[in-house]
């Protein structure tokens, strides 16, 4: 066996990208460009697979993890995974390293101190995993990374953290799933010297979104490259041209704040200066400088690259800071000249059904498959692309505004997914597995197929005589079109929108306003981070402030129409995928039913954190002036909450009047037996048809295997809706619906008027055909009412 082999540890000039099984691909490709190239790279070191191996077996944690993963009963149940892969974790972490080992790391971060010239220098450290026999193993998933991080002792915590990150849940899940045995598995710790970034960002050598390799792509931020990846801040974006050399393309877009390091260790969030804001964060030399390392690395390593960069706000030099093959447009340019140059353009007549599911937001669109088995793999997630998964959650919202379309194993018309998506307007399919073919056994990352979400159904390759029907191009001798009119009605047509940066696209829509503005969009798209955890920290303004941004941009779009906010009603495992939440959320066998919505904000371990939003809600109003923006509290079980709740908003200054309406979700069944009640604290009701069907019905609305029971059009449904109307109605409240059944059922929006809801908030796609249908409707109540005409509904929807 060579010296290189029983290392633990290589420096990496030392090191060549055919050593992925040493130190795995991340540490291997460092020490190709190192070794190998005249490519700026921060210099250091990596531990070794051998390493890595050496610590599990020495410290005695095989045998104990090999027992705990044996002890799993069912690797579907997350609270049972969750449980041992905590322990796992911890058992690791808690772990004293051998000697030796932790010797020669501490030695070898002297020695870079040496080499460098440095004392004590920061390094970034970056998790780089491998496997034998497995060259693509890195399949476990996105390990840890650790920036800013000082001395000796330090870096050898920082090291077995990253051993610990072999056992997050979905790696842990994923290894089972493809039966490998997790002691093939190694992990290799990349310790370089820290770029003080004041600029970074990632580069391809290829067009990602058109698959153009004649054009290099370019994306840059202020501070640490962290916010490209969470998608807090949108980057400057450079095409240039291999040939020429020449930048053919650049958008420059505001930067309000950026992620930097702190001087004795870690990193902050701080906002761009004023000046800095609207001016790019690259010159166009250093533009040019990084497309000619993209044409080096890409002739090195014979393929399409994917690299990171960074630029040193004390040297204003460019550092490479990570190079890794471009997969996506790799594989399909690859599959494009096997077939001739095709371009996978298929004939209708010769389309290949590959998958059905369940059609949850229309519309027809074709791309390259990516499949995300692990949602901290998102941000590989790119614009154009067809995203392909088991099931999305609110902290996926980013990747899903980039899709052509969705395709989910999982879920039924009422799942996050479907309602993102229609929301979005972007074509979805749910729910393929329970058409018996799951979505991501069947396709492929770098597949080419169209999605025909009117129908359900995905087709392989590119249809182009289906896509070319949705865009039909005006006829010969054509008349103009007259603009569009909608006649008023009584009952409101109110939209539903959650993510701000829709809002001026869907404002000239003829709705009367936002009946449903979910928060949620705001902490997925923007914050990313638990509100208790930013309250530890020290930085509870960020949670107003960015809030507060976010609303504004949909009142002040909306503006004089009323928007009604729906305050936070995040799940507990939804609250947990945010940055710092698994400190503060527990571990609920059915959270749909648990603590989430009023039950959290009067609690003691959260009432803070609401009442944070409560200032966002007060900022929006009070310094900003949309006094249009409304409020509403989700799933309020008691008539106890529902005073405690308002109570708190009366103490923290907002008050029912006639300027500011309180409202409250309908979508349990106590809201419905209990309004009489409820009344006397709210000013309306705006029914959740989805959660009060399932809790009507006693029928879960995200399996799929009971999803032909859910149905809004229950007479169990409608005699609740139908009394809750009128109860409301006889203390002068209000009552809407946000459900998803008056865009899908017209009938069932029929019933709502001839009951006498005063709104109905639909997606923005059906907000003009309900407009229409709501006319429609009014005009035959009147005409049936003058005549004595007219069809009667022989249903009794009147509680005896």
């Amino acid at each position: 066996m060579s010296k290189r082999e029983t290392a633990n540890v290589l420096w990496f000039n030392e090191l060549h990208r055919q050593d992925v099984n040493l130190v795995g691909g991340k540490s291997s490709s460092l020490g190709e460009m190192t070794s190998s190239m005249d490519v700026p790279v921060p210099y250091g070191f990596a531990t070794t697979a051998r390493a890595y191996r050496y610590f599990m077996e020495a410290t005695g944690l095989n045998d104990k993890v090999n027992t705990l993963l044996k002890g799993i009963n069912d690797y579907e149940d997350s609270d049972e995974l969750h449980a041992t892969c905590e322990q796992i974790r911890n058992l690791i972490v808690g772990a004293t390293m051998p000697t030796d080992l932790a010797n020669d790391i501490q030695k070898a971060y002297v020695d870079l101190a040496d080499k460098v010239g440095q004392a004590d220098p920061f390094v970034a450290i970056r998790s780089s995993a491998t496997a034998e026999d497995l060259p693509n193993a890195s399949f476990a998933g996105q390990q840890e990374s650790y920036l800013n991080i000082k001395g000796a002792a330090d870096v050898v915590n920082r090291v077995q953290e990253c051993y610990s990150s072999l056992f997050t849940d979905r790696a842990t899940y994923y290894r089972h799933k493809q039966n490998f045995p997790y002691e093939k598995v190694a992990l290799s710790a990349a310790v370089q010297m820290m770029v003080f970034s004041k600029a970074s960002g990632i580069m391809f050598s290829v067009n990602v979104a058109n698959g153009d390799d004649t054009k290099i792509v370019i994306d840059g931020i202020r501070g640490l490259g962290e916010y490209i990846v969470l998608g807090k801040v949108t980057p400057n974006h450079f095409v240039v041209d291999k040939a020429s050399m020449k930048i053919v393309e650049r958008s420059i877009v505001k930067q309000p704040v950026e992620l930097m390091r702190v001087t004795n260790g870690g990193t902050k969030e701080q906002p761009v200066p004023a000046d800095l804001q609207d001016k790019q964060v690259l010159t166009d030399s250093q533009v040019l400088e990084l497309a000619g390392y993209a044409k080096e690395i890409e002739k090195h390593y014979g393929c399409y690259m994917d690299m990171e960069y960074a630029l040193d706000t004390n040297t204003n030099r460019l550092w490479i800071v990570q190079a890794r093959p471009e997969t996506v447009w790799s594989q399909r340019n690859k599959n494009q000249a096997s077939t001739d140059g095709d371009d996978n353009v298929v004939a209708e007549s010769d389309a290949k059904v590959v998958v059905r599911g369940l059609p949850a937001s229309p519309g027809l669109a074709s791309g390259v498959v990516h499949v995300i088995d692990n949602p901290k793999d998102i941000d590989k997630f790119k614009k154009g692309e067809v995203l392909v998964t088991l099931m999305t959650s609110p902290d996926w919202v980013p990747a899903m505004k980039k899709a052509a379309a969705i395709v989910t194993n999982n879920g039924g018309m009422t799942c996050h997914a479907a309602i993102v998506s229609r929301e979005m307007q972007i074509p979805c399919i749910v729910g393929t597995e329970s058409r018996h073919v799951a979505a991501t056994d069947v396709l492929k990352t770098g597949d080419v197929v169209t999605v025909d979400a009117k129908n359900g159904v995905v087709y392989s390759g590119k249809v182009e005589s289906l896509l070319k029907k949705t865009t039909p191009t005006a006829q010969a001798g054509a008349q103009v079109v007259a603009a569009e009119t909608f006649a008023p009605t009584a009952t409101g047509v109110m939209m539903n929108l959650g993510d701000p940066e829709l809002a001026e696209k869907y404002a000239t829509l003829p709705a009367d306003g936002i009946g449903l503005m979910r928060e949620e969009f705001l902490w997925t798209t923007y914050i990313h981070e638990h509100p208790l955890y930013l309250i530890e920290e020290g930085h509870p303004e960020k949670v107003v402030d960015m809030l507060a941004d976010g609303i504004s941009k949909v009142a002040r779009a909306m503006a004089p129409r009323p928007v009604v906010l729906r305050l936070s009603d995040f799940k507990s495992s939804e609250y947990r995928k945010l940055k710092g939440g698994e400190k503060f959320e527990p571990h609920e066998p059915a959270d749909l039913l648990g603590w989430r919505g009023a039950s959290r904000y009067y609690d003691p371990k959260y009432i803070n954190a609401f009442k944070l939003e409560l200032e966002a809600v007060k900022k929006v109003r009070n310094e900003f002036g949309l006094k249009n923006l409304n409020v509403m509290i989700p799933f309020v079980r008691t008539v106890d909450e529902a005073q405690k709740v308002t109570d708190i908003m009366r103490d923290q200054g907002l008050v029912r009047n006639a300027d500011f309406k309180v409202y409250m979700m309908a979508e349990i069944p106590s809201n419905i037996i209990l309004a009489d009640k409820f009344n006397q604290f709210i000013d309306g009701y705006s029914i959740g048809s989805n959660d009060l069907t399932m809790l009507l019905l006693g029928c879960d609305r995200n399996n799929d295997t009971v999803a032909s029971l859910f149905d809004e059009r229950n007479l169990a449904v409608k005699r609740a809706i139908r009394h809750l109307i009128k109860t409301a109605h006889k203390d002068g409240k209000t009552v809407s619906i946000c459900g998803q059944a008056p865009s899908e059922f017209p009938d069932f929006t029929n019933f709502l008027i001839q009951s006498g809801i005063d709104y109905v908030s639909v997606n923005p796609d059906m907000v003009k055909e309900t407009k229409r249908n709501v006319a429609h409707f009014e005009q035959r109540i009147m005409l049936d009412k003058a005549t004595g005409r007219g069809l009667q509904d022989p249903t009794d929807y009147d509680w005896k």
